[in-house]
């Protein structure tokens, strides 16, 4: 981590990363597909339950990095033991989180569609769907945190593989279900559920091996910081307030954006609502494919927090500097060339998720503005990275929250009242811009800071 070219971990690690990212993103994009071909309401059912899903993994990616920021710089400090004590916790309240999720999720079914702005039409789909991404809410949540342990051990291939098996078992999956046997939105999430189930145990065996420097301990979870964990009869026992609240506070900017994620398609879909069923379905197709894209700067990005947060913590502040050099510029080259292609091609990709003139009519402008913007985001990507990364949780979360939440939200609000529905359509492209502008000062003040190499 400290020797080789920081190009070239990035690149080792960002490459199984983005294609687990990718994957994940086909297999929800599956999803969409198999489910649209069931009917308009069908498909728009997808795009509520996305908000549910993005809560869930707002969860899991809070603990998740949380978790794996703070091993990585004890790795890069050579503390290994502490490493296995924030992954251990990380683990056990993920679950935890994930299983009360799943039981008031479930109570509270029918107002929680209601809640992702369903409609009438929508709803009896919706509540299929649903059901079984509620009932495997730990696992999903298990599935983001392990993944991210593993990334930030540098065990970016391992994660890739327990992503990718899961994501093609998913495609299987809804072909068999619907196509095959014929069993409609069900089928769409009992094939999600059971390959979330399979990536998990797949993603478990790097730490039931050895394979990981990490180790998952229970005993860990509940024993105190510095005390000695192999003296039980000195040992006191309880939860180390220390070591979660840390967790929570650097994983605060994954909640954050994968929360305010969650938020703003609740209120697309609300926004959209009044255009009828039709509409939420154009732009959640829209949104699937720009999130498809933006896999590719996300996943380049992810590779680079292990290269910041191991360097950072061994005081190879240089490194870290080129490092985000990097990321940011492949980002950008990549992202630029795929959105081009997004907007030569909208009609045909939207056309492919649902062929109906009205959902198509929603989403190719929607598609063609985001798109076409999307190459400026690994700017906002990568800056709100790097402060997670190194341990500035501050001016993560404030970051995190400029695209989906501060800047989309009151531009949504204002361009569907004043443009309708094509303001609609040009709102996330605005916060895109926006939040990625931000993002250049606090970047540039925080990498001129940095001291020379110890």
């Amino acid at each position: 981590m400290t020797k080789t070219p920081t190009y070239e971990l990035v690149l080792r690690l960002g490459l199984p990363t983005t294609v687990s990212m990718l994957v994940t993103t086909i297999y929800n994009m599956a999803d969409t597909y198999f489910v649209s071909s069931l009917g308009t309401s069908q498909s728009g059912a997808i795009g509520i339950v996305f908000g549910l899903m993005a809560i869930i993994q707002a969860v899991g990616f809070t603990f998740g990095h949380g978790a794996g920021s703070n091993i990585g710089r004890f790795l890069g400090e050579n503390r290994v033991d502490e490493a296995g004590r924030y992954a251990s916790t990380s683990v056990f309240f993920g679950i935890v989180t994930g299983v009360l999720i799943s039981v008031f999720g479930l109570i509270f079914h029918t107002p929680l569609m209601y809640l992702l702005r369903s409609t009438e039409t929508i709803l009896p789909y919706a509540l299929e769907y649903s059901f079984y991404i509620l009932l495997t809410a730990p696992v999903m949540v298990l599935c983001c945190i392990l993944n991210n342990i593993l990334r930030y051990e540098g065990k970016a291939t391992f994660a890739m593989f327990g992503l990718v098996s899961g994501g093609l078992l998913n495609i299987l999956g809804d072909f068999l279900t619907i196509k095959i046997f014929d069993m409609g939105v069900p089928g769409a999430g009992i094939s999600t559920a059971v390959s979330q189930c399979i990536s998990v145990v797949i993603l478990l065996l790097p730490f039931l091996t050895g394979k990981t420097q990490s180790k998952l301990s229970l005993r860990s979870v509940f024993t105190k910081r510095g005390e000695n964990v192999k003296s039980s009869k000195q040992r006191r026992t309880g939860i180390d307030a220390v070591v979660i609240g840390s967790i929570l506070a650097i994983g605060l900017p994954s909640l954050m954006r994968q929360g305010l994620g969650s938020l703003s398609t609740i209120i697309l879909n609300g926004a959209a609502n009044p255009y009828g069923d039709a509409a939420i379905a154009g732009m959640s197709v829209a949104s699937k494919v720009v999130n498809f894209i933006f896999c590719v700067g996300l996943g380049i990005g992810q590779g680079f927090q292990p290269v910041a947060g191991f360097n950072f913590g061994a005081r190879k502040y240089s490194r870290v500097k080129s490092a985000y050099r990097f990321t940011l510029i492949l980002g950008m080259i990549l992202l630029g060339t795929i959105g081009l292609f997004g907007c030569l091609f909208a009609e045909p990709i939207i056309s492919l998720f649902r062929d109906d003139p009205d959902v198509v009519a929603v989403g190719v402008p929607a598609l063609r503005y985001q798109a076409a913007v999307i190459f400026i985001m690994p700017i906002q990507v990568t800056t709100n990275m790097l402060f997670q990364s190194t341990g500035k949780s501050v001016r993560a979360t404030l970051l995190s929250a400029t695209r989906s939440g501060l800047f989309f939200i009151p531009t949504i609000l204002i361009l569907s009242n004043i443009m309708g529905l094509a303001g609609i359509e040009c709102s996330q492209a605005i916060a895109d811009v926006l939040a990625s502008l931000t993002a250049i000062p606090f970047a540039v003040h925080f990498l001129r800071s940095l001291p020379e190499d110890t």
